[in-house]
């Protein structure tokens, strides 16, 4: 059987879709690890427009590309679940809108749907750096890690209705 040089390419071409694709779906994998975990560390950049925070979150991949995307889950996450510190050019902590600390358990199956890919979290937060990471906010932590700060603002007064609404947490009127 005679391989023709257009054959040849078709074959190596197809090789490297694979291989290319295999990498993609290892680095989604890895990434939804880490979220299970959440591993990020969340600081108040400056005060946002009313309703929204302007924070950095600090997210730790090997590669950029995926600790970007997870950066808006994590910032989402820390201001539902862990509030957000005080910090520099005026800012003042912020509590988390989940008053519970099992809430997130409690309510699994919801958090499940609401921070998969493509999930509502994604209504209520924007890259303010539209994806580019400053040099100082990439440091290698190990052999193959880096802990990569990306600033967001989240639109804290939306997402907060969308849990209300949803009887996830308690609205502001209800009560103590």
């Amino acid at each position: 059987m005679k391989v023709t040089l257009k054959t040849s390419f078709l074959i190596l071409a197809i090789m490297l879709m694979g291989y290319t694709m295999s990498a993609q779906r290892r680095a989604k994998k890895q990434a939804d690890e880490d979220t299970a975990q959440w591993r990020y560390e969340i600081e108040c950049v400056e005060t946002g427009r009313e309703g929204t925070y302007l924070v950095k979150v600090w997210s730790y991949s090997d590669r950029k590309d995926v600790a970007i995307e997870q950066a808006k889950k994590n910032a989402v996450h820390g201001i539902i679940f862990q509030g957000v510190p005080a910090g520099e050019r005026g800012c003042f902590a912020q509590p988390p809108l989940a008053r519970s600390s099992n809430l997130e358990q409690e309510k699994a199956p919801y958090f499940s749907a609401f921070f998969a890919d493509g999930g509502k979290y994604q209504k209520f937060v924007n890259l303010s750096t539209d994806g580019a990471v400053a040099a100082g906010d990439r440091f290698k932590i190990g052999r193959k890690e880096y802990k990569i700060g990306v600033i967001v603002s989240v639109n804290k007064a939306l997402l907060r209705k969308e849990l209300e609404d949803a009887g996830i947490i308690r609205g502001l009127s209800s009560g103590f």
